[in-house]
């Protein structure tokens, strides 16, 4: 009989590996502090983070409410940021790599393409806010854009004008897809100077037309009752945990880049609550602005700029919006959902078919309804995936810390038998504690979009809904944990040194930081 080959010197099979799945080589590993902390400072300020705190305004908290909510939120889902990060600055490889050690070299496609879904949501609505802002100048220059006749069904609740524009934006960020990412960069340098001044601009225009900041700051809180803002605020806050919950779970995609676990560590701890409190008191601050001046809350910024009566004041503005909304979204909702499409089949997904993939599925998801409202925003969309990702971030950490003790076989990781085969490429145990984790939450989901009527609910599981994620995760943490209890005996006991000699692909990542 013939002994197996090293796991450490097998090439890896064709249909795992591709150049965007391969580990980075150290040498190639080049991100420290400041670029983690750039990276966060560049990400929040984005106009879904100003609507996030303005939506809190809306939905009847004041400004510190709504701000300490933001800050706690984003302070939790900073702790599974971490730790999924430590993975893969260690080993230098991407989340769906990652994400085989648990659930299969196969079945990783699972959590992948979940996680590409929202990612395709995201991509969406970041289309239409951009869209919606090309509308708002253009009905100043072409007032006939306002009345054209509608050719979408009621139901849609899309008119014509603003789908045209829809549509065009949509095609231009197919078209930087086209070209690749590397054309986006002038737009992220350009995005990194004019929004914090915008942000600025936008401040002290509140601050001015709502007579300083006092009369602003004192608006109260509209909830009646401490029960009213205690029901308010728990789903909020599982929004806010839901908001970052996609890069909590593929920011491997990003810390495979590190030098050290000490620069992704620090950068993002540094980037990312501070950064995201900071811009959202500029939407509280505007949001709270707009009752004291128009006596009604305006929180969409895209709105509330075409109120405005300098046309080219407003033309300007949107131009900036539309610009800047086309940076974040090729950054941040094409990169990682590309690589998760390319899991599914590296031989012919390449990151232009995974983008074209992200455009296509990011109209049919009728972004324009998801950000219609507050409460369509925070307790459909956030808190509704935040159901979805939270169990398999329970999942992924229970096995990389519990049961393996951050020690991976990098190289079995890319080959259909190994030690992370299973069976037949598929982990069944991580995919039933996916599901059991997911469960607890569908009824309240069902209810939020009103295809369930809450009075056939129990009332206890609609109350699950307000905290899904962190049901969700430890559900989904703990179930894995338990049935994984006689598969760990099992496990390989082999540990992948640096000291090995490994295949050409593989010696990129044979260095552990």
């Amino acid at each position: 009989m013939i002994a197996p080959l090293p796991s450490a010197i097998l090439a890896p099979a064709p249909g795992l590996s591709s150049e965007d799945l391969a580990p980075i080589a150290p040498a190639h590993r080049s991100w420290g502090t400041g670029n983690y902390a750039a990276l966060w400072i560049s990400m929040s300020l984005c106009i879904p983070t100003y609507m996030l705190a303005s939506s809190l305004i809306q939905g009847g908290m004041n400004w510190w409410q709504a701000l300490l909510t933001i800050f706690l939120g984003n302070s939790i889902v900073l702790i599974p940021m971490l730790l999924n990060g430590r993975a893969g600055a260690r080993y230098g490889i991407p989340f769906p790599v990652l994400a085989r050690a648990s659930f299969g070299v196969r079945g990783a496609n699972v959590p992948a393409l979940l996680r590409a879904l929202i990612a395709c949501g995201w991509f969406g609505i970041q289309t239409w806010i951009g869209g919606y802002a090309l509308y708002q100048m253009g009905v100043l220059w072409l007032p006939a854009l306002a009345t054209l006749p509608p050719v979408f069904p009621a139901s849609w609740a899309l008119a014509t004008g603003p789908a045209i524009t829809f549509f065009l934006f949509w095609l231009l960020n197919m078209y930087v897809v086209h070209l690749g990412v590397e054309s986006i960069r002038k737009l992220l340098v350009f995005k990194a100077f004019f929004l914090p001044v915008a942000a600025l601009a936008l401040l002290w225009w509140a601050i001015t037309a709502g007579h300083g900041l006092g009369p602003i700051l004192a608006q109260p809180s509209k909830f009646a009752t401490d029960a009213a803002f205690w029901a308010f605020f728990f789903p909020a806050l599982t929004g806010m945990v839901g908001f970052w919950a996609t890069l909590s779970l593929n920011i491997p995609d990003f810390t495979r880049y590190a030098t050290s676990q000490r620069a992704q560590l620090l950068g993002q701890a540094i980037g990312l609550p501070a950064s995201m409190t900071v811009f959202s008191f500029v939407g509280v601050v505007v949001t709270s602005a707009t009752f004291v001046i128009y006596g009604t809350t305006i929180w969409d910024p895209v709105v509330l700029a075409g109120k405005f009566d300098s046309k080219l004041l407003v033309s300007v503005a949107m131009l900036a919006v539309a610009l800047s909304t086309l940076a974040t979204n090729i950054a941040a909702n094409i990169v990682s959902p590309a690589n998760d499409f390319a899991n599914v089949s590296p031989a012919h997904i390449t990151f232009k078919t995974g983008g074209y993939i992200t455009g296509v599925l990011g109209l049919l998801i009728f972004p324009w309804k998801l950000i219609a409202d507050p409460s369509g925003y925070i307790f459909t969309w956030l808190v509704g995936y935040s159901g979805l990702l939270g169990p398999i971030g329970g999942i992924m950490l229970a096995d990389y810390y519990l049961l393996r003790k951050e020690h991976l076989d990098v190289p079995q990781l890319y080959q259909y038998q190994g030690a992370y085969t299973y069976q037949k490429g598929y982990n069944m145990r991580a995919l039933v504690a996916l599901i059991i984790g997911i469960l607890p939450n569908v009824p309240g989901f069902l209810a939020a979009i009103g295809a369930l009527d809450k009075q056939l609910i129990w009332a206890g599981l609609v109350a699950v809904y307000d905290y899904a994620w962190f049901v969700g995760f430890f559900v989904a943490g703990g179930v894995y944990m338990l049935l994984m209890r006689q598969e760990q005996t099992n496990l390989a006991p082999h540990k992948w040194r640096p000291t090995e000699k490994a295949s050409s692909i593989h010696a990129a990542a044979k260095t552990e930081i």
